[in-house]
């Protein structure tokens, strides 16, 4: 008889994404600083929905823990979403999304309007993020179904829980959680603002109660003050089991048990649109994690997801290109 495949269990942002294409001059005129996430209130909203108005645009269920979640669900494992949604439009739309992608919902609702993030997309293909987050900054430890928690194996979250008191106080209870359940801890920090914002809280954070910690090489940079993504991974890897720092076409690193594990980039380096692949990498690192494959194996599917993922827009496969990538993974690595 097989092993169990694992369950992942997340506390996210559900956001509406809404993505157009502008210039880096447009940005500028705009006051944005290009490739991060920018917390907005419903008057600044207004000013870029205006501004992108007659702009080609997509609509699409988002937030970067949510991509995670969606597309592992996509890939065959079971998983759990919570956060909050607004009794409203784009709410329902979001209860959709999640029924259709497979994922065990667990929003809860209240009186705000559900949140929403404008990707801006420029000629190099960075994605700039402009999040009013609406509902999600009334999500609160009440909220929280323990003992989803106590039955996954993984629970993933990101650092940008941390930007409201109620979103961070609910994740801090959730870790409790899931340590009485021995639930293993998995935490992306996702942008390098958060990690300028809480820095200190971070590190504490991993060193205390995470088990498993992905960053890029600009977060890394920012926690260590060090320009080099390996020896950055080292110093995670010294704070939680297991650590990996991405560094874009370069490949990434994982670090476990003090060995540096250098995972080469799969795919072509040139990427149409990098919105999620992030999160798509974490969603191939915990695919991995879940099927009991090598932390080289794990690698693979993570940098092979977040390959593909910058050949097209969007942040989530669509429903046959993620039955394609399911059914290659298993003829890779077998199935459980």
């Amino acid at each position: 008889m097989g092993r169990k495949i694992g369950k992942v269990y997340g506390i996210g942002n559900p956001l509406i994404d809404i993505t157009a294409t502008l210039t880096s001059e447009d940005l500028g005129h705009l006051g944005i600083y290009k490739g991060t996430m920018h917390l907005i209130e419903k008057k600044r909203r207004q000013e870029l929905l205006s501004y992108i108005e007659k702009k080609a645009k997509q609509f699409s269920c988002g937030g970067s823990c949510p991509n995670t979640i969606i597309t592992l669900a996509a890939l065959g494992i079971e998983t759990t979403l919570a956060g909050k949604v607004g009794d409203d439009e784009y709410g329902s739309i979001y209860h959709d999304c999640l029924a259709s992608a497979g994922v065990k919902d667990e929003l809860a609702h209240c009186e705000e309007p559900t949140g929403s993030s404008i990707i801006l997309i420029t000629e190099d293909s960075e994605r700039t993020m402009n999040t009013y987050l609406g509902a999600n900054r009334l999500f609160k430890a009440d909220d929280i179904v323990p003992q989803s928690i106590k039955d996954a194996d993984y629970f993933h979250f990101t650092g940008y829980m941390w930007d409201t008191p109620n979103q961070k106080s609910s994740i801090l209870r959730a870790i409790e959680i899931a340590e009485e359940g021995e639930t293993k801890i998995s935490f992306d920090i996702a942008d390098p603002f958060a990690v300028g914002r809480n820095r200190d809280q971070f590190l504490s954070l991993i060193r205390d109660h995470v088990d498993l910690v992905f960053a890029n090489s600009e977060e890394a940079r920012y926690l260590f003050d060090n320009y080099d993504p390996r020896e950055c991974c080292k110093s995670l890897g010294k704070l939680c089991e297991t650590a990996i720092v991405k560094d874009g076409k370069r490949g990434s690193y994982i670090c476990h048990q003090g060995k540096v594990i250098k995972v080469p980039l799969e795919g072509p380096a040139k990427a149409v649109d990098t919105t999620g692949a992030g999160d798509t990498y974490a969603a191939g690192f915990l695919y991995g994690l879940c099927r009991h494959l090598s932390l080289e194996a794990s690698g693979f599917c993570a940098s092979y997801l977040a390959g593909e993922i910058i050949q097209q827009h969007g942040a989530q496969f669509s429903k046959e290109r993620s039955r394609e990538i399911k059914l290659f993974l298993e003829k890779t690595f077998g199935t459980l």
